[in-house]
């Protein structure tokens, strides 16, 4: 063969010289050389490589400087498991051994995370320095294997994890203050309700007795009454939005979600706006149901609801407006309600701010008293019941709010014979039946003294403390126990517990009369065996007629009585 041909056959596929190809080959080696002296050297990274026993081989300059030793302390020396968390390295050996049905022996541990040839991990764990110190890493493992696909040893990549895990601590720590500060806010809200509605009970409640008093107040003493329960009645109003708001935003509001009849909670609502529409002139038409539609809800927040709706749509109305109730289905499984009024419209600009807390939307200077909360609780209850909550207005034409909530089917019937009772008439020679009233306030017991004097088949007895409460029940028997919730000494809840433990006292109906109207006290206090819940301040309707059905449920003292001489 010719020279020429020879220096031909050097050449390589792309024509290139052997001298050229040969310069090449030289430089990605130089180069290949220069990255892994840069990985070996890395001050970034530790890169722990073991033989197949486990003994370390290699230590690069991250490890020496993440860890303290050099590499001639560990090489040939120790394996990796001497460095780490002894009792991590013990927690994952006995895992690896249930896992894998064998024993790992001693020194492997860190080593043997997989049974399979095809060893790959990362995990996390605890790096004990030289000096004693410790800090956490992610390490990945691998194993390494010759041309035969024998492991001939393990590679060990690590990095610290300690800024990772200061974040996730400082993280933790945060969401633990805010959970503690959310706890305060809600406790705190509690008590400020309690504070409130103390004096707010005294105030509505003696009011009402003078404006249904005899004699009758004269036609001045009745307009100043009127006034004392109108701003009362609206600071009462103003206490709850503002509890509502905060309990929702700390996420604190529980509800029972269950088939709930728009037909019955339409009836209620409309019985209580109709005769404020009434004396504003404003007329209102309600759907006719001509079938029954149940909507997944909870049932008092549902009448929360609409009650807004329809005293706003009558509030912000013209003199002669109407209101109109409709009920439309909205496919696939929801209904919608709506509640269109005859007022003066919104502009697009005041849409837009419709639910800000506390924003009136320019309504502050008129005539109509209002918080600007009202709404904005509105439609969180509505979000939090699963529905969408919406207003469509024109200025001059007037507004359309809706809701839409889920369809459900109806529930089993159960009649609640509890919750229509009619109150018993009495009768010459009826006896009478004994009421018990533990409270520590004069004012509370005078109140309830003053309206427990109308019945003409009552007597109350009171007693200051739980303590004392509790012996009343024992010795004279009383058909039906009201109970304040904080008391001096024991509490209302622990007192209710042992007339509850009590054989002689167990059967009595005990009512919580409590000043506390937070949902999660008044679902603690039922949850733990009241009979009922009324809150302060009083609704003297409400008050007479759970008296009723507590006493339909009493049992009478002749009754008992007979009971135990057949005994």
């Amino acid at each position: 063969m010719s020279e020429t041909g020879n220096d031909c056959a050097l050449a390589d596929e792309a024509g290139q010289p052997d001298g050229t190809a040969e310069a090449r080959r030289r430089k990605a080696l130089l180069k290949a050389g220069a990255l892994q002296n840069a990985i070996l050297t890395s001050a970034n990274f530790s890169i722990i490589a073991t033989d197949e026993k486990g003994v370390i081989q290699l230590f690069n300059v991250g490890a020496e400087r993440m860890l303290g030793y050099t590499a001639a302390e560990v090489v040939n020396r120790i394996s990796p498991s001497d460095i780490h968390d002894p009792q991590e390295v013990m927690a994952r050996a006995r895992a690896l051994s249930l896992e894998l049905a064998t024993t790992i022996a001693p020194g492997f541990e860190a080593l043997a995370f997989k049974a399979s040839r095809e060893i790959q991990d990362i995990y996390e764990l605890t790096y004990i320095c030289k000096d004693g110190s410790r800090f956490p890493a992610v390490v990945s493992i691998t194993a390494l294997r010759d041309d035969y696909g024998d492991i001939i040893g393990y590679l060990l990549i690590g990095t610290d994890n300690s800024v990772r895990k200061r974040v996730e601590s400082e993280l933790n720590d945060a969401m633990a203050a805010a959970e503690k500060a959310n706890r305060a806010k809600t406790d705190f809200l509690s008590g400020m309700s309690h504070e409130l509605r103390t004096p707010l009970n005294a105030i509505l409640g003696f009011a009402q007795l003078m404006e249904s008093g005899s004699p009758s107040p004269t036609p001045s003493q009745k307009r100043n009454l009127e006034q004392i329960l109108k701003a009362g009645w609206y600071l009462l109003e103003l206490i709850n939005e503002i509890l509502d708001l905060a309990l929702i935003e700390s996420g604190k509001v529980t509800l029972s979600r269950e088939p709930v009849s728009l037909a019955e909670v339409m009836l209620e609502c409309r019985a209580m706006i109709e005769p404020q529409a009434q004396k504003r002139g404003v007329g209102m038409t309600f759907p006719r149901f001509e079938s029954p539609f149940f909507v997944k809800a909870d049932r008092t927040r549902v009448k929360q609801v609409l009650i807004n709706l329809l005293f706003n749509a009558v509030k912000y109305n013209k003199p002669g407006g109407a209101v109109a109730v409709d009920c439309t289905l909205s496919p696939p499984d929801s209904i919608r309600i709506s509640v269109r009024d005859t007022g003066a419209g919104l502009a697009p600009e005041q849409l837009a701010q419709l639910y800000q807390p506390f924003n009136r939307l320019g309504k502050e200077a008129g005539a109509e008293e209002g918080t600007g909360i009202g709404l904005v609780v509105t439609k969180r209850l509505v979000e939090l019941m699963g529905g969408v909550l919406g207003a469509d207005s024109a200025v001059g034409v007037g507004s359309v709010f809706w809701i839409e909530l889920s369809l459900t089917a109806a529930p089993q019937v159960a009649v609640r014979e509890a919750e229509r009772a009619v109150r018993p008439q009495v009768s010459d020679g009826t006896p009478l039946r004994t009421l018990l009233y533990v409270e520590d306030n004069p004012a509370n017991l005078e109140l309830v003294e003053q309206l427990v004097a109308r019945r003409p088949d009552l007597r109350m007895l009171s007693a200051a403390d739980g303590n004392l409460g509790i012996e009343f029940a024992r010795t004279c028997q009383p058909e039906v126990i009201l109970m304040d919730i904080n008391l001096p000494g024991i509490s209302g809840i622990e007192a209710m517990s042992i007339l509850r433990a009590d054989p002689s006292t167990a059967h009595i109906p005990i009512i919580a009369l409590s000043a506390n109207a937070v949902p999660r006290d008044i679902e603690k206090a039922l949850e733990a065996g009241f009979f009922n819940y009324l809150t302060k301040p009083i609704k003297v309707n409400q008050f007479m007629d759970a008296l009723d059905v507590a006493l339909k449920f009493a049992q009478p003292a002749s009754g008992r009585a007979a009971e135990k001489q057949e005994a």
